[in-house]
């Protein structure tokens, strides 16, 4: 089969191509469980760029040449002998995490946690490529009214934002407010969600005049030019207290900083872009009683709430399509911030 392959590292992103279009042997089934999927779509996603530079490698055992591509959705080609409940030629979105069910977390519902799981595109071959190896607990059914190449980015950037916006909106009321830093390809969705689940105000912050409209399309009932007076802004709209819950999609600079300082006293702030570092004292954490809250890739029942809201028309996905032998375009244009949404890589 094709695919785009990182064979090496690139720590200061600067060279042409980071990854080669090559032939590689197809995965072949090995499990009972296991599924090979055509990929119709595969995302690409701001950790692929962090991956080319090298960061993940302390977190996990990458060797190279290596396949990216952790979101993924496509149609099934092949089934395990164990497999019911999916045929070939389902059309299918992939949850991110391959799982064995067995573990307490896997039990619990908590498959990001798992204590034996592979992550395709993270730890494992993954779908920039026309098939990719995955097992029957990580695939969804779509609904006749999505296609795999226009839902594929909703397996980390839709379910990373859907989690987050999901806890936001379990406490926010009306009357209240959500500021999100960042309305790219994670907070474009997050501000739909938080429009389809609460009704507190919403307000955007981010550098780009473009990436603001986008946001008013979604949901927004305020945007912020973040020009170094955002947090200011912030306060003005929320009459000097700041917003009860601030999402910070960007999560380095000084993004955690201000989204810090615009976050009301009691109120909650989510992480969910990375990078950078929190350093706040220990008296401000006190004094301020501010909440600050992590945020990984979502659920598979997450994921199954989530394409519910796309099945409706509440979410929808802003994406820019390539050919899987456009990777490395697809990767600069990311790179050098020309993609308002998400890019998609078609094979």
């Amino acid at each position: 089969m094709k695919a785009a392959v990182l064979h090496e590292f690139d720590e200061k992103l600067t060279a042409k191509e980071f990854v080669k279009f090559d032939d590689v042997t197809d995965p072949k089934i090995s499990r009972p469980m296991d599924v090979i999927v055509r990929i119709g779509g595969a995302g690409v996603c701001r950790t692929d760029l962090h991956i080319v530079e090298g960061i993940w490698r302390s977190k996990v055992d990458v060797k190279l040449p290596y396949i990216m591509g952790h979101e993924n959705a496509g149609w099934v080609e092949a089934i395990g002998p164990g497999v019911e409940g999916i045929k070939v030629g389902d059309s299918v979105i992939c949850h991110p995490l391959v799982t064995s069910g067995h573990c307490l977390a896997c039990r619990r519902g908590d498959d990001m946690h798992a204590l034996d799981s592979s992550f395709p595109g993270i730890n494992s071959n993954g779908g920039y490529a026309q098939y990719l190896l995955t097992g029957q607990r990580s695939l969804i059914k779509l609904p006749k009214s999505l296609a795999p190449k226009d839902v594929a980015p909703y397996t980390d950037a839709g379910l990373t934002a859907y989690r987050a916006a999901k806890k936001a909106s379990r406490h926010l009321l009306p009357g209240e407010y959500v500021a999100v830093i960042g309305a790219g390809g994670l907070g474009h969705i997050g501000v739909q969600v938080l429009a389809a689940l609460c009704a507190a105000e919403i307000i955007v912050v981010d550098r780009a005049e473009q990436s603001l409209d986008l946001a008013k399309k979604c949901g927004a009932h305020h945007v912020v030019k973040a020009d170094g007076n955002e947090v200011e802004a912030v306060l003005a709209l929320t009459n000097g207290r700041g917003a009860e819950a601030v999402i910070d999609f960007v999560g380095e600079g000084d993004a955690i900083a201000k989204g810090l300082s615009m976050t009301a006293n009691a109120g909650y702030y989510y992480i969910v872009g990375y990078g950078g570092k929190i350093d706040i004292p220990t008296i401000d954490m006190i004094t301020s009683e501010k909440t600050i809250v992590g945020n990984l890739v979502g659920t598979y029942a997450e994921l199954v709430e989530l394409m519910a809201l796309a099945d409706r028309g509440l979410v929808e996905l802003h994406t820019k399509e390539y050919r899987l032998s456009q990777a490395n375009d697809a990767l600069h244009d990311l790179h050098h911030g020309r993609i308002h949404g998400r890019a998609v890589l078609i094979p």
